[in-house]
């Protein structure tokens, strides 16, 4: 049961990138994570009702984003979250635009190497016990 599971969680990831690329998927995540975050707390503190709320969704999300856990569906709920921001006119229409295809771009590509994804549903690699 605990392995299929986790074979149908592995289909979510495309790449657990390693090397320069992974370096540059963990910079795309820090990048994209610190500007959610500062812009949730931005609209936290100056906002009330639910004119913050896509923006408290997205800083939410962002904190996942930034661990590497769930990448895949983070990714993709933080690029609804900024199509929110942007068809609503809540904020910078061009940051919105960037975060929404950050977002996605991670989404599709996988978290990287350096994340909690890439520990929970990595692949593994099998030693012979007998070596």
């Amino acid at each position: 049961m605990k392995t299929a599971w986790r074979t149908r969680l592995q289909r979510l990831f495309s790449t657990f990138a390693e090397g320069w690329p992974g370096a540059g998927l963990l910079l795309q995540r820090v990048l994209t994570s610190s500007i959610l975050l500062y812009f949730g707390a931005t609209h936290l503190l100056s906002t009330t009702g639910l004119a913050g709320s896509p923006h408290l969704l997205a800083a939410a999300a962002g904190i996942l984003f930034l661990l590497g856990l769930w990448t895949p569906v983070v990714g993709t709920t933080i690029a609804i979250a900024e199509v929110w921001i942007f068809s609503a006119s809540l904020g910078n229409s061009l940051t919105a635009i960037m975060l929404a295809v950050m977002g996605a771009t991670v989404a599709m590509i996988g978290p990287g190497m350096w994340s909690i994804d890439a520990q929970l549903y990595g692949r593994k690699h099998l030693q012979d016990p007998r070596r």
